[in-house]
């Protein structure tokens, strides 16, 4: 009798994509559908965004700023849009590093993944560090103190590596219970104010019209001025979407699980974060004081639900900071990894090794937690902050760079049947994110306080030339090939 032959499976077809990038399937695929949006919703973490940025929006542009989220929302959307795009033509770790090596050209990509790199590594520091002094140390009755929130922080990062060295399953499970937590507190939060307010009458509907205590600033509205900078706070919240897409080679069917992610991840943030925003803003009993204190969020919740919620709150925000500092961490070893195994990253034969029995990218994670730990010990307090600061301008400038090489190369993209596609939507999305970037990019840079963020982006720039030219001298080679079938991709 003649066996007839299998068709293929999904596993297979995915594996195939790494094989056709000339790469072998190194990393384990355990992630499904909800666990890959849930690592792109844990990296933007509507409640833990909102819980460090709520006090700066109250202070420069007064309640009525919140409404600058929904502008920041649509934005948003619009370039995970086409992110998604070529998330569902290239499925393989390290996201805009891959698809600019391919589509344009292996030094472009470099380019890509240098400032990817810089990003994640400052992000998983700046989350970690938020985490110990705004949530974890209120929780546990920690006097504010900067040395302590620097011991904190280097502790969180340690049991993060741990994790994410020995199972990405393990961190998926982690990831999944943070979202899920989150989703509850964002959604229960918002109803408990909501109902405490309609009983005792103590809330205000014209609070989402009020200036608060900028009403008589002078620069409100100008360039840099208050009610700018309000948008700062879903610029800074709705951003590392695009993480699913780093964890590619470990997602089932990701030419659809993966783009599905990105753009729903952005949807149900900016729906939440809104909801939350709002209820937040009409539950203010005397804007005043609360702009003053140093937690609005906690003490809003105080003045309604007690005590009681309020450290509820702080239990759900510090387990939301460490799920998101998780998975920035994950992401970024991701980026080294597949840097790597290109020859295109400092020590590169160390950090491409993937450990035969975890299947994760160790040296790559000890990597970041060794950063980590430089910064907290080597940086003063204000240049810590600066360059914290400085990582809200990085993802703008990726993504805006991300746009324009897929307007340059749309037409040369393959289409796979059944995966992520705007059809013929996708040049008008396009055209309005990168409209959209670059009103992003001037209200990051614009304010003065923005200065010295925008001179550390230029240094990590200058630091990342002298590498590249390093291996323009020694180790051209290895920037101008590409493994694999360098049209597979391409139609």
């Amino acid at each position: 009798m003649t066996e007839v032959p299998k068709a293929p499976t999904d596993e297979s077809a995915d594996e195939r994509s790494v094989e056709l990038g000339g790469y072998e399937q190194e990393l384990k695929r355990t992630l499904g559908s909800f666990q890959v949006f849930a690592i792109s919703f844990a990296f933007i973490s509507v409640a833990v965004g909102i819980f460090a940025t709520y006090d700066e929006v109250l202070l420069t542009a007064g309640p009525v700023g919140i409404w600058l989220w929904v502008v920041a929302a649509v934005g948003q959307v619009l370039v995970a849009l086409v992110v998604a795009q070529l998330a569902a033509r290239i499925p393989l770790s390290g996201s805009s590093y891959q698809w600019a090596s391919r589509l344009a050209d292996p030094k472009v990509g470099w380019g890509f993944g240098w400032l990817t790199f810089c990003y994640l590594a400052i992000a998983v520091v700046a989350i970690d560090n938020a985490l110990a002094s705004q949530a974890f140390m209120p929780l546990a009755g920690i006097a504010p103190d900067e040395g302590t929130a620097r011991v904190i922080t280097v502790a969180v990062l340690l049991v993060q590596a741990l994790l994410a060295i020995a199972s990405t399953r393990i961190v998926s499970m982690i990831n999944a219970a943070a979202v899920g937590l989150e989703l509850a507190l964002v959604v229960v939060v918002s109803v408990a104010l909501t109902i405490a307010v309609a009983v005792t009458r103590s809330g205000d509907a014209g609070n989402l019209t009020s200036r608060g205590v900028a009403e008589h600033a002078p620069d409100y509205f100008a360039v840099g001025g208050g009610l700018m900078l309000a948008m700062i706070m879903g610029l800074a919240t709705l951003v590392g979407f695009d993480s699913a897409a780093n964890l590619a080679e470990e997602a089932k069917d990701p030419h659809r699980s993966v783009p599905r992610a990105i753009v729903g991840s952005v949807v149900a943030a900016g729906l939440l974060g809104m909801l939350f925003l709002v209820t937040l803003t009409v539950a203010i009993e005397d804007i005043p004081r609360i702009t003053a204190d140093g937690s609005p969020v906690a003490a809003i919740m105080r003045d309604h639900l007690g005590p009681v919620m309020e450290r509820v709150l702080l239990v759900a925000i510090t387990f939301a900071f460490f799920g998101a500092g998780t998975v920035v961490m994950v992401s970024c070893s991701r980026i080294i990894f597949a840097m790597s195994r290109d020859a295109r990253f400092p020590a590169h034969r160390l950090m491409r090794r993937v450990n035969p029995r975890t299947r994760t990218p160790i040296p790559a994670t000890v990597l970041i937690f060794i950063m980590g730990v430089v910064l907290m010990v080597g940086l003063p307090g204000a240049a810590l902050l600066e360059l914290i600061t400085a990582s809200t301008i990085l993802p703008a400038v990726i993504y805006g760079a991300t746009i324009v090489l897929y307007l340059a190369v749309r037409g040369r993209l393959d289409r796979r049947k059944g995966a992520f596609d705007l059809g013929r939507f996708e040049l008008p999305v396009a055209i309005c994110a990168l409209v959209w970037t670059v009103v992003a990019l001037f209200v990051l840079a614009v304010p003065a306080e923005a200065l010295v963020p925008v001179l550390i982006v230029v240094g990590l720039l200058v630091v990342g030339g002298l590498f590249f030219v390093g291996m323009l001298i020694f180790d051209r080679e290895a920037l101008e090939t590409e493994p694999g079938d360098v049209d597979g991709f391409r139609h």
